[in-house]
This record gives structure tokens, sequence and C-alpha cells, in this order.
């Protein structure tokens, strides 16, 4: 009867520990997803405050530091941020969003090599992740490594037709290189799908004019 009761405290204090444990990841996740919520009001302050309960009642959610560490980039605080992605993948090691958040902010120290290691962590634990390739692209863009932005770019075009960043870089590379044609089928794909910036300032430099527009669509087949 001794060992019978042993047995039920023990059972017990673990069946406990798990409803505690369930508790307070949940309590987690809510705190994070009200601080998503002021992060996009622009509440930047609520939002760490959110993220903050959350990594207290769940140290071990890695999410909740991805989180932190995405408002304080958008606050230029690129190193303190790069501090919050590092604990999500120390927690994940497989969370493909945070190594491409940290390569993001690593790429606005211009730390290129170290920014180029984290995306491609992120693209080795997700491999359809266009916008790793994309960022990447940059990086080598950022480099003088044109052809292989181009190579980056392409696979995140082909991965996410609809992602328009890299129609626009690519087309950029395009520009530079001398290749106004099809510099300007990306800025007008890209503008397409909902970047105008880039395409709009062509036209206003008297490129991509009405006339190259018609010529290209005369020249598509459907």
């Amino acid at each position: 009867m001794k060992i019978t009761g042993i047995i039920t405290v023990i059972a017990t204090f673990f069946v406990l520990m798990g409803c505690a444990s369930t508790h307070n990841f949940q309590k987690a996740e809510e705190f994070v997803n009200q601080g998503t919520i002021h992060a996009d009001k622009g509440d930047y302050i609520l939002a760490i405050d959110n993220y903050n309960e959350a990594i207290k009642y769940a140290p071990t959610y890695a999410k909740a530091y991805n989180s932190k560490g995405n408002i304080l980039f958008m606050e230029g605080k690129y190193q303190l941020a790069i501090h919050e992605y590092s604990k999500a993948v120390k927690i994940e090691p497989s969370y493909a969003k945070a190594y491409n958040n940290k390569g993001f902010a690593l790429f606005e120290q211009e730390k290129y090599d170290k920014a180029i290691k984290e995306f491609s962590r992120a693209i080795t634990y997700n491999p359809k992740y266009a916008k790793a390739y994309n960022n990447r692209g940059l990086v080598h863009f950022a480099k003088g490594q044109y052809d292989r932005a181009i190579v980056d770019y392409n696979m995140a075009i082909n991965l996410d037709p609809a992602l328009a960043k890299p129609y626009d870089n690519r087309g950029a590379i395009y520009m530079i290189t001398g290749d106004v044609d099809r510099a300007c089928s990306d800025f007008i794909r890209a503008c397409e799908l909902g970047e105008c910036s880039t395409f709009d300032w062509m036209k206003g430099s008297g490129y991509c004019d009405l006339e190259f527009i018609a010529f290209l669509g005369s020249n598509i087949s459907s």
C-alpha cells in the first residue's frame, strides 16, 4: 500500500506539472498573439512588453524570441535583434524564419558573409523558402556577385511566382548590366504584383514607357 501510495503521489505530481506546462504555453501564445496585434499597429513598446511576458511564462517558446527580435529590427536595433534570433534558433535549431531574420539583420549591418550563412541555413531547413532565396540574392547583389544573385532570384520566383521583390531585384541587375528590355519586363511584373516603386521611377526617367509596354504585350504568347 505504501508503494502504491508513493506511485500515486508521483503520478499526480507529473500530471499537475504537465497541466501547468500546458497552461503556461497557452498563456505565452496569447501574449505573443497580443504582441503581434500591437506590432501591426506600430505600438512597439506594448508589443515588446507582451513578448517579454510570453517569455516569462514559457522561456523555451522560440516564437516569442523571434517576434521580439522583429520589433527590435524594425527599431533599427540590429544587434539586439540578432541576440533574440540567436536565442530562438538555439531553442529550435530548425527555425528557418529566425535564421532568415537573423540574416537580414546581419545584412543591414553589412556583415555580408555572415548574412549569407544565415540565409543558407534558413534554406537548408526550408528548401522552399522563397524569401530566403531572395534575401540571399540581395547579399550577392551587394557584393557585386550578379550571377549568383540572379540564380537566387530565379529560384525565389520559381518557388513563389506571386512574390514581387525577386522580379524587382532581378530587374535592377538587368538594368545595371544594360539589358533594359528584360529589366522593364521584370519591373512591370513586380508592379503587377504590387511593388511599383521601381517601375514608377523608371517611367519617370523615360524608360519602360507605354510604347515599350505595348511592344512587350504584342510579343507575349499565352
